[in-house]
C-alpha cells in the first residue's frame, strides 16, 4: 500500500487497527470491531488496548508498535488527550489515514479549535491523513469495510449499490441507510467527516466522482467549508455524469445557529448558499425522504428546459395533496393535451380540462394507464410526469406500478410515482426499475422541484485582468477598513463604472465646479449609512445653500453626540432616470463571493426583492438577474412605463462582479444605493456607495 493514496487506504484497507477497541458490546468503541467481522471485511483488522489481551476472539495489541505487518487505516477511540500521541504513533508506524472518532476539537470553542490545529500540524509533519475529528467513521458496502460506531451497521446485511453518502453529521450516514435499504436502495460508500481539519468533503467527492462504485453522491451539510474546492469537486462529478444531491441545514436562522454550535464553523445567509448550490450543478433537497428518493429521477436524464408537470392519477383527491405542494413552488401544472383527450374517450374515460390528468377508476383497466403515461410522456407540453396511484398499489402492485415501468422504458423525460396506501412492494418494483417513486407527497413534490430547478453548472467567468490590477493597484493606495463615498467612487469608476460628478471640500466657502441642483453629503471614514447620522441633504440649487448644508450636517452630528471623524464634504451633481437600483457585493461566510441586485432606495433591505448570484458573472447572467427582480419590471416597461437601459445595468453589475477577483487586498462588502438607470440608450451612473475591505488584506 503507497502512502500516497490516502483514499485507498481510507475505503479499501488491507488492514485497519482499532485504537481504544473494547470487549463490552455495551460501549460505542466494540462496534467496529463486531461490524467488521459480521459484514464480511477480508483485511486484517487488529484491535489495540493496552489493558486487555483478547476481545472477541482475536488478540489485542498494547500499542500500535506491537502490531505484526503495515497498517493502513487506524480508528482512533481514546480520549481527547491521547489522540496526539496515538497520532505520532500512527505516523512512526506508517499509517496512511487516521480516523479520529474521539470529540472535544474545534466544535468545542477556541480551546478546541487550537487542539485541532495542533493536532493536524502533527499529522501532515508525520504523513498522515486525518479524517475527522468528531468522525463516526467509514462504510464501504461493496466490500464490508464497516469502520463506524454507527449502531445501524447492527443490520443483518448490506445491500450493495451506487449511492454514496457523505455527512458532516455521523447519525445521518445511519438515517439514509437505514431508511434506503428499507426502501430497497443500494449503498456504496458513506462516510461521516466530522470536523474536516484534514480530509474534506471536496476531496472525498472529487474521489467519488471518479469512484466506478459510485453513481450519485448525497450531502449532508451543516455548514460550507472551502466552497471552491467543493465546488470543483461537485463541478467534476457532474462532468462524470454523476449527480450531486444536498440536504444543508441553515433555512432558518435556528438552523444556523445550530448548525455552527454542532460544526465550530461560520454560516452565512441561505439564500447565498441557495445560490452557490445552483452555480456549481448541485441539486438541493428539503426533505430527508427526497434526499433518499430522488436520485432515480435524475439517472440518465439531463436539466430540464422548463418546468411544466402533468399529473396522472385515478384518484383526483390523492393527486391533489402533489399537485397543492407543487403549486407553491410556481410550477406550472399542464392540462391533459388535445390527444390525449380524444384517445381516452375511447376507452369510456372523458377528461376534464382541469389541470390533472385523472383517469378515475377507469385507469385501473387493462392498457388505459400505460397508454396515458405513453401519451404525456410524448407530448411536448410537459419536462416531466407525476403519477399518484391509488389504494391497488398496496395489494396489486403488478395492476398498479406494472404499466407506469412498462410506459416509462426508453422515454427521455422523468416519472416520478408517488404511491398514496403504505406499499413496499410497489415501492420495490419501481426501484428495481429505476423509477423514481415516493412515500410522501411532500417527498415527491421536494425532488420534482430539484430536478425541474436543476441546472449545468453555471460558466466561469474570467474578468478581465487589466481592471481587476488597476482596482487592486487603487485598494493598495488607500486606507481601510472602510472607504467612505468619495474613495469608494474611484474604485467603482476604476471598474468601469460611471459615477455622477462629485468634488471634495472642507467645509463651507470652498471652490467647486458642478452643476446645479447638487447634494451633499457626510465624508466620514466610520459612517457607512449617511442618511441614519442625518449626513445628506439634497436638490440644493445655490452656494449658499450649499454651504448651509455643510454647517446643518455638523450641527446635526453634534446634536447626536456622535463624535465621530469628519474628512469633509462631497457635493455631487443630482441624478434622475427611470428607476434606482442596489447593487451589492458580499463575501458570504460559507459560499463565498456573492453578487446582488434589487429594488434601491432607503427602503431595499426592507423589500427583499432581490436576485443573488455567486460573483464574478457574465453580462448574459447580469441580465437574467435583472429579469428575476420583480420590482425592476418598472425598467422593463411594465404596463406602458418607460423602458430603463437594462443593457447599461447588465454590463455595470457584471463589471462591479469583478470584486470577487481581489484577493490583496480583498474587498469584503461593497455596495452602489442607488444606481440611477436612466432612459434606454442612456446608461446608468452611481450616486452613492461605500466598499469595506478586509481587515489586514
Amino acid at each position: 500500500m503507497s502512502r500516497g493514496d490516502p483514499f485507498r487506504a481510507l475505503f479499501e484497507p488491507a488492514s485497519v487497527a482499532l485504537i481504544g477497541a473494547s470487549g463490552d458490546k455495551a460501549k460505542n468503541t466494540s462496534r467496529p470491531q463486531r461490524f467488521l467481522a459480521r459484514h464480511g471485511f477480508k483485511g486484517a483488522v487488529a484491535p489495540v488496548n493496552p489493558g486487555r489481551e483478547e476481545i472477541f476472539g482475536q488478540p489485542v495489541y498494547p500499542n500500535l508498535d506491537a502490531v505484526p505487518g503495515p497498517v493502513d487505516h487506524a480508528f482512533v477511540m481514546v480520549p481527547r488527550d491521547a489522540v496526539a500521541g496515538v497520532i505520532e504513533d500512527c505516523a512512526r508506524a506508517g499509517v496512511s489515514v487516521a480516523t479520529i472518532y474521539t470529540d472535544g476539537f474545534a466544535e468545542a470553542g477556541a480551546e478546541g479549535i487550537a487542539r485541532q490545529a495542533s493536532l493536524v500540524a502533527r499529522a501532515r509533519q508525520g504523513n498522515v491523513r486525518l479524517l475527522g475529528p468528531n468522525s463516526m467513521g467509514v462504510v464501504n458496502v461493496h466490500n464490508g469495510m464497516a469502520l463506524t460506531v454507527n449502531a445501524v451497521l447492527e443490520l443483518p446485511e448490506l445491500i450493495p449499490g451506487t449511492l454514496s453518502v457523505v455527512s458532516q453529521s455521523g447519525s445521518v450516514i445511519g438515517t439514509l441507510l437505514s431508511r434506503g435499504q428499507a426502501r430497497g436502495f443500494g449503498f456504496s460508500k458513506l462516510v461521516s467527516v466530522g470536523n474536516e481539519a484534514d480530509i474534506s468533503i471536496a476531496e472525498i467527492l472529487s474521489h467519488l466522482a471518479d469512484d466506478d462504485q459510485t453513481g450519485a453522491v448525497l450531502l449532508f451539510l451543516e455548514t460550507l467549508r472551502n466552497e471552491a474546492a467543493l465546488g470543483a469537486a461537485a463541478r467534476k462529478a457532474y462532468a462524470a455524469g454523476k449527480p450531486v444531491f444536498a440536504y444543508k441545514l441553515g433555512r432558518s436562522a435556528v438552523g444556523r445557529a445550530l448548525a455552527a454550535t454542532h460544526s465550530g464553523a461560520m454560516t452565512g445567509a441561505g439564500e447565498a448558499v441557495e445560490s452557490w448550490f445552483r452555480h456549481h450543478g448541485i441539486v438541493r433537497l428539503d426533505t430527508l425522504d427526497g434526499l433518499i428518493e430522488a436520485p432515480p429521477l435524475f439517472s440518465g436524464f439531463l436539466p430540464p428546459n422548463g418546468r411544466r408537470v402533468a399529473v396522472m392519477t385515478t384518484t383526483g383527491g390523492g393527486a391533489s395533496t402533489v399537485a397543492d405542494r407543487l403549486g407553491t413552488f410556481d410550477i406550472a401544472l399542464v392540462p391533459p393535451p388535445p390527444a390525449l383527450v380524444e384517445k381516452m374517450r375511447g376507452h369510456g374515460v372523458e377528461l376534464s380540462a382541469r389541470k390533472l390528468v385523472d383517469l378515475t377508476m377507469a385507469g385501473t383497466r387493462a392498457g388505459v394507464a400505460r397508454e396515458a403515461l405513453e401519451a404525456l410522456l410524448e407530448s411536448p407540453g410537459c419536462d416531466l410526469v407525476a403519477v399518484v396511484v391509488g389504494s391497488s398499489g398496496q395489494f396489486h402492485p403488478q395492476l398498479a406500478v406494472r404499466p407506469i415501468i412498462d410506459a416509462a422504458k426508453g422515454h427521455a423525460k422523468p416519472v416520478a410515482v408517488f404511491i398514496l396506501p403504505q406499499a413496499d412492494a410497489s415501492l420495490r418494483l419501481l426501484a428495481e426499475a429505476g423509477i423514481a417513486a415516493f412515500r410522501t407527497p411532500e417527498g415527491c413534490a421536494d425532488a420534482v422541484r430539484a430536478y425541474l430547478d436543476w441546472s449545468p453548472p453555471a460558466a466561469i467567468v474570467k474578468p478581465p485582468d487589466r481592471a481587476v490590477a488597476k482596482v487592486a493597484k487603487q485598494l493598495r493606495a488607500l486606507r481601510g477598513p472602510l472607504l467612505d463615498e468619495q474613495a469608494s467612487g474611484d474604485v467603482f469608476r476604476g471598474l468601469g463604472l460611471a459615477v455622477a460628478p462629485a468634488a471634495f471640500v472642507e467645509g463651507p466657502g470652498r471652490p467647486w465646479d458642478l452643476h446645479f441642483p447638487v447634494a451633499v453629503k457626510l465624508l466620514s471614514p466610520k459612517i457607512s449609512h449617511k442618511t441614519d447620522v442625518g449626513g445628506v441633504i439634497l436638490d440644493l440649487h445655490s452656494r449658499e445653500s450649499v454651504d448651509a448644508a455643510c454647517r446643518e450636517i455638523t450641527a446635526r452630528l453634534r446634536q447626536r453626540g456622535r463624535a465621530v471623524p469628519v474628512r469633509g464634504f462631497l457635493v455631487q451633481e443630482m441624478a434622475f432616470g427611470v428607476a434606482e437600483v442596489l447593487v451589492g457585493f458580499h463575501r458570504d461566510a460559507e459560499a463565498g463571493p456573492v453578487i446582488t441586485v434589487g429594488l434601491g432606495g432607503t427602503l431595499a433591505e426592507l423589500r427583499r426583492d432581490v436576485a443573488i448570484r455567486i460573483a464574478p458573472v457574465s453580462v448574459s447572467t447580469a441580465k437574467e438577474m435583472i429579469n428575476e427582480v420583480r420590482g425592476l419590471a418598472i425598467i422593463r416597461g411594465y404596463r406602458g412605463t418607460q423602458r430603463g437601459d437594462t443593457a447599461a445595468l447588465a454590463r455595470a453589475l457584471s463589471a462591479f462582479s469583478n470584486l470577487a477577483c481581489l484577493e490583496s487586498p480583498a474587498v469584503l462588502e461593497a455596495e452602489i444605493n442607488p444606481l440611477i438607470v436612466k432612459a434606454a440608450g442612456e446608461g446608468v451612473v452611481a450616486v452613492d456607495g461605500v466598499v469595506r475591505i478586509v481587515a489586514g488584506g
